[in-house]
């Protein structure tokens, strides 16, 4: 599963971000997708070793106020469908 994972991550690209992002109705300003891709790029290997220890709250500070809350309301979604998977 992890080589799947990682496979498209090194395929991952802004515009890849951002299309799932409007699909949650979420609109990232250029600031904030870029803060988000290389984000993700940078830690996912992290992220997904150690999924209980990443607080999303830290990173409040790079979106808007709206755009927070449906990047933290899909982030726990989609952590409690898939924690399981990642012990």
């Amino acid at each position: 599963m992890y080589s799947i994972i990682e496979k498209y991550m090194a395929r991952l690209t802004v515009q890849d971000v951002n299309n799932f992002a409007l699909s949650k109705n979420c609109e990232l300003s250029p600031e904030e997708l870029n803060f988000t891709f290389l984000f993700i790029k940078k830690n996912w290997q992290e992220i997904l070793k150690n999924p209980s220890l990443f607080d999303i709250n830290h990173y409040q500070s790079h979106y808007s106020p709206e755009n927070f809350a449906k990047i933290k309301q899909v982030y726990n979604e989609y952590f409690n469908r898939f924690s399981q998977y990642l012990k």
